[in-house]
Order: C-alpha cells, then sequence, then structure tokens
C-alpha cells in the first residue's frame, strides 16, 4: 500500500510530538534522578526538589504528558480528517 503525502505529514507529524514527549519523560525520569542530591538544596512546596520529584512531581508530569498527547492527537485526528467522532 502506498502512502499519500498526506499520510506521511500525519505519520511525522505524530512521530516529531512523541519523540518530544519522550525526551521530557527520560529527562524527568532519569535525569532528574540522577542529580536528586544537587537538586536537593533547592525547596519546592517546602520539600528538597529531588524529593519531590522523586514523591510526587515525576507523576504530575506523567499525567500531564498523557493528556497533552492525547488533546494533540485528537486535533491531529481532526485536522487529518480520521478521528473518531458522531458522524
Amino acid at each position: 500500500m502506498q502512502l499519500t503525502q498526506r499520510h506521511k505529514e500525519y505519520w511525522q507529524r505524530n512521530l516529531r510530538m512523541t519523540a518530544i514527549l519522550l525526551a521530557i519523560w527520560f529527562v524527568v525520569t532519569f535525569v532528574v534522578s540522577y542529580y536528586a542530591r544537587e537538586l536537593n538544596g533547592v525547596t519546592f512546596f517546602g520539600f528538597p526538589f529531588g524529593f519531590y520529584m522523586g514523591a510526587q512531581g515525576s507523576l504530575v508530569i506523567y499525567v500531564v504528558i498523557i493528556w497533552f498527547y492525547a488533546r494533540y492527537m485528537n486535533t491531529l485526528d481532526e485536522e487529518y480528517g480520521v478521528h473518531e467522532g458522531d458522524d
């Protein structure tokens, strides 16, 4: 099956956003925890930042990533006419 230019644009935008969100996920998961001792010098809501990110902050960011991706994909699906909805 030959993909049209429109299909290629759709998947290119989808993969670009997925790569950006995975990079954010990687930074939040691995980079922040790697530098947790250094980050504990900063307080956030009265807690050391490294502790806060490990205990709660990263989970909040994960939920925001999921929410943003779902919203972005719904918009992208509507733009390219492949959305699932009330017809």
